[in-house]
């Protein structure tokens, strides 16, 4: 059996490959989205005081802190039983709607716009973040990279770091905004706003008036039919930080809304041995396997997968490209991966609307900051929607507050399942007998996934139970002598 391997995969974050597998006639019999990375979050924040975690678990990440952070921070709130005052909470999410914008930012104009801005099978040498301002202009350039440098400046002054956030305590945060700061952060948040109209006409321009880019979007290969899960408000409406868990099915219907500490009620996780990637899958349905529709367990998160879940956006001009979005595409829900990026252009002008809403706030610069602490710690669990995907810390400790159990279901886990399958499904599509794998067709394949923003590095943290190995010895001439293997099926 012939074998195509991507490796390694590009435009994300981490390290992995795609290995493709074709039957004798040249047509691809299987897919998959292989995972060699590893890292050890879940054990090594064993035996550590619960209150370094918000501390510890944005390392994960360089590119999503923020969410893990304030997941962390949430679940170490409810380790000790205490709400933090308002204002807290406001400065939280005033925090993590910048987090949303920067994170939303830097995957739609470094990773995902070149495939539709240059095309999909232009040369890689152009298809590239240089390539897109060549392509759009360097005023335009500049406004991208000067808005993403205004998100990182609100969570610098509110986080302690532009990268790797301290400000989250139990009952709190560390610090009060100032007048001068709100100012600042008010004037940053009407700008992004407007950056966050152009984006989305940038959108309109380069791809929905684009009647090809509109069919791929449409096509039968970058379509999955899934359950979505995202967090939603008391109005059913898309909440980053706070809300339940609503999972809708393939029809749109409400399948089952929870509470954040109620996950293991309904989902599990399923272990294959070629990846390090575990599998979640909504319990109520099973898992059965790499198949979708409503009789399968696999489930979506991420933009489209929060749009879907809810019921609409809760600012103005972010709801209204929400109704434009499904009456474009056909009505709720949209099954079109592709149309991910859409939903992350709503959700940036969603954030940017927040940022401005909070800023305005007149709380927003109250002193009282922190509830401390007084009940004994035991068991919490902290849910957000980081901009990937619905993100699960769970934390069991001791009656010290030293940690004994640590529980992490990131977004690319949570999607890991639909990413396989969406790869597959564009492989089945471009792959076939007598037809050249070019390096355009294997970007498309790559683009099944890149629609997702994956973070390979926050969705690796345990091992499947022993260690898959492949050694592969080439000769000086770069022939394949021999290929050593444990463990792997």
């Amino acid at each position: 059996m012939k074998r195509i391997v991507i490796d390694p995969f590009t435009r994300l974050e981490g390290h992995g490959r795609i290995d493709i597998f074709l039957d004798d006639d040249g047509n691809v019999k299987n897919a998959y989205l292989r995972v060699p990375e590893l890292r050890g979050f879940e054990k090594f924040c064993e035996g550590r005081p619960v209150e370094e975690l918000p501390r510890i678990t944005p390392r994960i990440c360089g590119v999503c802190p923020g969410a893990h952070h304030m997941a962390s921070t949430k679940a170490v709130d409810a380790v000790y039983h205490v709400d933090p005052p308002p204002v807290a909470k406001k400065i939280r999410e005033l925090f993590y709607a910048a987090h949303m914008c920067h994170s939303h930012i830097a995957h739609f104009y470094a990773l995902a716009a070149p495939d539709f801005v240059l095309g999909p099978t232009a040369d890689p040498a152009e298809r590239n973040i240089l390539g897109l301002i060549a392509k759009v202009g360097l005023e335009t350039g500049t406004e991208v990279l000067k808005h993403r440098a205004y998100a990182q400046d609100i969570q610098a002054v509110i986080g302690g770091k532009a990268t790797h956030a301290v400000c989250g305590l139990p009952g709190g945060v560390s610090k009060a905004i100032t007048e001068d700061e709100r100012r600042d952060f008010e004037e940053k948040s009407k700008s992004m706003v407007e950056f966050g109209k152009l984006s989305l006409k940038i959108f309109d321009d380069v791809v929905l008036k684009n009647k090809e880019y509109v069919d791929l979007i449409l096509s039968d290969m970058y379509t999955m039919k899934s359950y979505y899960m995202g967090l939603v408000d008391a109005n059913n409406k898309v909440n980053f930080y706070e809300g339940d868990v609503r999972v809708v099915d393939p029809d749109g219907k409400e399948f089952v809304t929870f509470k954040p500490a109620d996950y293991l009620d309904h989902v599990a996780e399923h272990v294959e041995t070629w990846t390090y990637l575990k599998f979640p899958f909504l319990k109520k349905v099973g898992w059965k396997g790499l198949v979708e529709g409503k009789d399968s367990g696999v489930y979506r998160v991420a933009p489209l997968a929060r749009l879907n879940a809810a019921d609409g956006m809760a600012t103005p001009l972010a709801q209204a490209e929400y109704e434009r979005m499904y009456q474009t595409l056909g009505g709720k829900p949209v099954h079109h991966t592709l149309a991910m990026h859409w939903a992350r252009l709503i959700e940036l002008q969603y954030a940017a609307e927040e940022m401005l809403r909070l800023c305005q706030d007149p709380e927003i610069t109250d002193p009282n900051v922190r509830t401390i602490p007084t009940a004994t710690p035991d068991e919490g669990v902290g849910v957000i929607e980081a901009p990937r995907g619905t993100l699960f810390h769970h934390y069991q400790t001791d009656e010290h507050g030293m940690t004994k159990k640590v529980n992490l279901i990131v977004a690319t886990g949570n999607n890991n399942a639909a990413m396989c399958m969406s790869i597959k499904k564009v492989a089945q599509a471009l792959i076939q007998k007598s037809k050249e794998a070019t390096e355009g067709i294997l970007n498309m394949i790559e683009m099944a996934y890149r629609a997702y923003d994956p973070c390979i590095a926050c969705a690796t943290h345990s091992l499947p139970g022993q260690l898959p190995l492949e050694v592969v010895i080439y000769d000086s001439g770069g022939d394949e002598i021999r290929r050593l293997s444990q463990h792997l099926s």
